[in-house]
C-alpha cells in the first residue's frame, strides 16, 4: 500500500515554528512536503486568506484541509517517533486540552506574526 503525501503550510518567518517543522523535516521521510506560507502555495491553498494561515497550521491530504491540533494529529501520524502523540489524540480529553492549549499558544504567535499579513 503506498502511503499518501501530506502537505503542510507553514510561516518560515516565525521563529518557533521554523525550529518545530526543521525539526520534524529531520525525520526523513517523504511523505510530507513543507511550503513556507510566504512562497509559491499548492493550488488547493490559494484561496485561504493569509491570516488564516498565519493564525494556525494548515496540512492537506488529498482534497481535505487539516487546520490547528487536527494538522498536527496528522503530522505525526506520517512521523514514526511521533505516532504515539496522534494516538493520544484519539482520546477525547486529551484532544479537549490540547485544542485549548494549541489555542492559546497559536494566538500568541499569530499576536507576534501579525505584522506579516500585508507583506
Amino acid at each position: 500500500m503506498k502511503k499518501s503525501t501530506i502537505q503542510v503550510i507553514y510561516n518560515n518567518s516565525c521563529s518557533i515554528c521554523r525550529l518545530e517543522i526543521n525539526h520534524y523535516k529531520k525525520q526523513n521521510t517523504d511523505t510530507i512536503q513543507y511550503f513556507d506560507l510566504h512562497q509559491d502555495l499548492p493550488e488547493k491553498f490559494s484561496s485561504i486568506e493569509k491570516s488564516k494561515l498565519i493564525r494556525k497550521l494548515h496540512v492537506s491530504e488529498g482534497d481535505k484541509i487539516y487546520i490547528g491540533v487536527d494538522a498536527f494529529k496528522l503530522i505525526w501520524s506520517k512521523i514514526n517517533r511521533y505516532r504515539f502523540l496522534a494516538k493520544l489524540l484519539d482520546y477525547k480529553v486529551i484532544y479537549f486540552f490540547a485544542t485549548y492549549l494549541y489555542e492559546a499558544l497559536a494566538f500568541f504567535l499569530y499576536i507576534k506574526n501579525r505584522k506579516q499579513i500585508n507583506d
